[in-house]
């Protein structure tokens, strides 16, 4: 019974992990956040969540891009200061933190979050000069 019961709870687990996360569910876990993501083994970005859906990304160059993000059929999209093109992802959440698979192309990117804080990130200022 016993082995039952644990092949059930497992079951349950990992089709829970299947899941991409809602909105709401997402927005519980990020809101006041700053989470770092890495890809291939390799650092790829960080982005800060703050109030009203908005965020901040970086691609860890210091250059920071404001943007905000919705849900839309079962994934969350992202539109950018600088790119008004949506860009979604499923989102799911394990022991070790976030997962993300980059939705608009087959085959995507697929992100894992290596870092969390609640500190603001570094933004450069404009560049300004000859």
């Amino acid at each position: 019974m016993k082995h039952i019961l644990l092949a059930t709870i497992l079951f349950a687990e990992t089709a829970a992990a299947q899941s991409p996360m809602t909105g709401v569910e997402f927005e519980a876990y990020v809101q006041g956040k700053t989470l770092y993501y890495a890809a291939d083994e390799s650092r790829y970005g960080v982005e800060e969540y703050l109030p009203r859906r908005r965020v901040r990304w970086s691609f860890l160059d210091g250059h920071c891009k404001e943007g905000r993000w919705y849900e839309q059929a079962n994934q969350i999209c992202f539109v950018y200061e600088d790119n008004f093109e949506p860009q979604c992802w499923s989102f799911f959440l394990g022991s070790d933190g976030l997962t993300a698979q980059f939705e608009n192309e087959s085959g995507g990117q697929t992100l894992y979050e290596i870092a969390n804080s609640g500190e603001e990130m570094l933004c450069l200022g404009p560049e300004i000069g000859v």
